[in-house]
């Protein structure tokens, strides 16, 4: 019985085509869902707002197991559950942090701390999202399930974003990519004690463990980051990571600030008409 559920798991399907009809199908489905998100709680309490952000990071969170078990267990032509855990998809990219953020975002629902990580997931969480959603080709693969948890994952990162800008929960000033900052700079930190820990225990003589690509033991692939990680001694271009990061997430809330006023002349003129 067990054998067959990790089997059903485990379908497959043609690879995902960048801009075919699965990518295509997903961008729809994240820009309807963001609409619709904004439409029925755009104008929600701050408990309503709170729910939401923990509903979607839960959903992710058993999206997340799933991906795991996916990973960890196969069954071979016997019938027999083999179990081999996959290192390299160990949960903490940067990819998966909108997941703990929204959690605590929802649990620690008041104070300096819920404030940063709810700007956190307004800005660096909505271009990691975007920067996916638009590029996916390394993500997509032939599990079916695996394709749906990574769309549904980084979708979710631009509908919550969007959603906290939009209410105004998350104020869009620039003051916000301070406050964000600070939880970036943690997690970023935290991922290089992670990659300092699999070389010291010897993890990496086995596996592939290489947490958010920063790890000075292994080749990042990350497109403009790569050859800076390869140029620079690793403490500054840890540095740059994250200046370059939060100049990227900075970009989003200039974006919305844009956005925002925007709306705000179209209101007057309505009025002034």
């Amino acid at each position: 019985m067990i054998a067959e559920i990790i089997e059903i798991l485990d379908a497959e399907m043609a690879e995902p085509g960048l801009y075919g009809w699965f990518h295509n199908l997903w961008l729809i489905i994240t820009t309807a869902a963001t609409i619709l998100l904004c439409k029925l709680f755009g104008k929600g309490t701050p408990k309503q707002v709170c729910a939401v952000v923990l509903t979607v990071a839960l959903a992710v969170t058993l999206l997340e197991v799933y991906k795991q078990i996916n990973y960890t267990f196969t069954v071979d032509d016997q019938g027999n559950i083999e179990a081999d855990y996959e290192w390299y998809a160990f949960p903490f990219q940067f990819c998966s942090t909108p997941m703990y953020v929204g959690l605590l975002a929802g649990i620690i629902r008041k104070g300096r701390i819920h404030r940063a990580l709810c700007a956190y997931l307004a800005t660096y969480a909505v271009f990691a999202g975007a920067a996916v959603m638009a590029y996916p080709a390394d993500v997509f693969i032939k599990t079916i399930g695996i394709n749906i948890q990574t769309m549904v994952c980084h979708g979710s990162m631009i509908t919550v974003g969007v959603y906290l800008l939009y209410t105004g929960y998350v104020k869009v000033e620039h003051k916000t990519i301070l406050r964000a900052m600070p939880v970036f700079a943690a997690a970023v930190v935290l991922a290089a004690v992670m990659n300092e820990i699999a070389h010291m225990t010897g993890l990496l003589e086995t596996d592939t463990f290489n947490m958010f690509f920063i790890s000075p033991y292994c080749e990042s692939t990350l497109p403009v980051y790569g050859p800076v990680h390869e140029a620079v001694p690793f403490p500054l271009n840890l540095i740059i990571y994250i200046l370059g990061f939060t100049a990227a997430a900075y970009v989003i809330l200039l974006l919305a600030m844009g956005v925002k006023k925007i709306g705000q002349k179209s209101n007057k003129q309505a009025i002034a008409a």
